[in-house]
């Protein structure tokens, strides 16, 4: 995988060798997110909620979270929503995300930030001896505008600068986002379509270059008259080359949202490519699998995701979002 081979380079023009626990966590976080490009953190949910709809927002219309997944959908939003979500993954991984959106007289805009620290490792010689420490970090600012295409028509774009260190080692990238989102108001269908992370590296590690993760999303949400309950349906990563359409089909997302009075919210979702990944042997154990929850306190709203990683173990997100209008 290209960032093993970045990991290893680097680690020979420091004319030294890393701990086989320093390997093994960057490489079990590689293998837990399905590491084939570089800056694939552009596509980690941070999104408590969004985590626990196993990551089917292409359609969503009602959280600044959207602009991660589909810029367009940021035109749905009204007043100015903030929020703030920070992920416990595996190991001494963390995460954190920031999204905001607000309305101006020439369309919408949103901006967000990402954020993944991989903790801080050992640094060693060949023969073992202690020479200090280092981290390794990946950051991602985005800026996002959305308008209308034609009534309940939108679209949107967002712009990326992506930086990712590795101890003193740094690469870059510039990339954008392109959306499209259609609303059926009257029986509360919606549609949304989205090309990710189209761009190329500024900069690279030790003069490898690799591509970004690309994400072709196509997905549909239905909010149920007289009953509340919502459900999400996404297809990702169409633009992989797959033997046939049916293997094309098989990376899809499933998720529900259901209101118990008026201000709880439980949430499920499946995740048919993590589960597929994370199979050990003849068995995934509950991989694939995300619970959460929501629930408001005065003017703001607590989200909680869990998702499953299999034998692997388990990522556990929070947030907290308002409106600040």
């Amino acid at each position: 995988m290209p960032f093993y081979n970045n990991i290893v380079k680097i680690a020979k023009q420091k004319n030294g060798a890393m701990k086989n626990t320093i390997l093994f966590g960057i490489l079990l976080f590689s293998f837990s997110t399905a590491f084939p490009q570089t800056y694939k953190f552009l596509n980690l949910d941070t999104s408590p909620r969004a985590a626990a709809l196993a990551g089917g927002f292409v359609s969503a219309n009602d959280d600044p979270n959207v602009i991660f997944y589909n810029p367009a959908g940021i035109n749905l939003l009204e007043g100015i929503p903030v929020s703030f979500s920070f992920v416990n993954h595996l190991m001494d991984i963390n995460s954190a995300s920031l999204s905001a959106v607000k309305e101006f007289r020439f369309g919408k805009l949103g901006a967000a930030v990402k954020y993944v620290s991989y903790g801080d490792f050992t640094k060693a010689t060949s023969t073992g001896e202690k020479t200090g420490s280092f981290g390794a970090a990946d950051i991602a600012f985005i800026l996002g505008y959305g308008n209308k295409l034609d009534d309940n028509f939108y679209y949107g774009i967002n712009t990326k600068f992506i930086y990712s260190s590795i101890d003193e080692y740094s690469s870059s990238a510039l990339a954008v986002d392109l959306g499209l989102h259609y609303e059926f108001s009257e029986s509360m269908w919606n549609i949304g379509f989205s090309v990710l992370n189209i761009g190329s590296q500024l900069s690279t590690y030790a003069e490898i270059d690799e591509d970004l993760p690309l994400d072709v999303r196509v997905g549909v949400s239905k909010q149920l008259k007289n009953v509340p309950f919502r459900f999400y349906f996404s297809l990702n990563k169409l633009n992989r080359e797959q033997e046939s359409l049916a293997d094309r089909l098989r990376n899809f997302t499933l998720g529900a949202e259901v209101k118990l009075g008026a201000s709880f919210r439980l949430r499920f979702g499946y995740d048919s490519e993590k589960r597929k990944e994370l199979k050990i042997g003849s068995s995934a154990g509950l991989a694939g699998l995300n619970l959460g929850f929501g629930f408001n306190v005065k003017n703001y709203t607590l989200d909680y995701g869990f998702s499953s990683m299999g034998f692997i173990g388990s990522i556990h997100r929070f947030g907290i979002s308002t409106n600040l209008e």
